[in-house]
């Protein structure tokens, strides 16, 4: 994998870390985003932990470029920051991934794992802020009809699945969803599943931040 990170302490350290796990590889260290780029010419990592705030060339415009050229490697964003549209502009634009330097070194080990095996990862709290901010956005709109219909003609959702969507953007779960629905959890999983294929998203968070353009 590669880490990318202006401060040497910060890259070195994970380096350190990193290493002690047999199943990673630390391939190339670069202190900004056009650094990092350019490593790309010579060496593909299959996992890049990206920083955000990086002078010449940041995390977010690096994980943009590289997501056009190589789509293949996943990123994960690292950063002290936890300000919402950061999270949501480095998801919107490929990453697979979002976690604070804060993180405990075991669950970075983790989160990188799950990452290369094809997950996606944010951390619960930054989760819980995009939920409640896609909410409090549908709360306080007067045109929830016209947004469905939008909803309907864009992405061929039926009542029912709209109806979802909501409770799934109010952060219910698929169990909870049933029992406000009268519906069995089944039944509720396949409606979930149907909507995110309409919708072309993977998970529930995805779901989540479409949900606030069309609901």
């Amino acid at each position: 994998m590669l880490l990318v990170d202006d401060q040497e302490l910060i890259r070195e350290s994970l380096q350190i870390i990193l290493n002690m796990d047999e199943e990673i590889e630390v391939v190339g260290l670069a202190d900004n985003g056009k650094a990092a780029v350019e490593l790309l010419e010579h060496t593909t990592p299959n996992v890049i932990l990206m920083d955000i705030n990086m002078p010449i060339m940041s995390g977010i415009e690096a994980t943009r470029y590289i997501k056009k050229y190589w789509p293949e490697i996943r990123v994960i964003m690292l950063t002290t920051f936890q300000e919402i549209e950061h999270v949501k502009e480095a998801l919107t634009i490929g990453a697979e991934g979002y976690l604070l330097k804060a993180i405990h070194p075991h669950d970075l080990i983790s989160g990188i794992k799950l990452i290369h095996r094809g997950g996606t990862l944010l951390p619960q709290n930054l989760a819980k802020l995009i939920i409640e901010q896609v909410k409090n956005a549908m709360l306080s709109t007067n045109s929830s009809l016209s947004k469905e219909n939008v909803a309907t003609t864009k992405y061929g959702l039926s009542e029912r699945e709209i109806q979802i969507l909501q409770l799934l953007a109010q952060g219910l779960s698929n169990r909870n969803i049933a029992e406000k629905l009268l519906l069995s959890e089944g039944t509720v999983k396949n409606y979930v599943s149907s909507l995110y294929s309409k919708m072309e998203v993977k998970d529930r968070l995805e779901a989540v931040m479409k949900a606030k353009d069309i609901i």
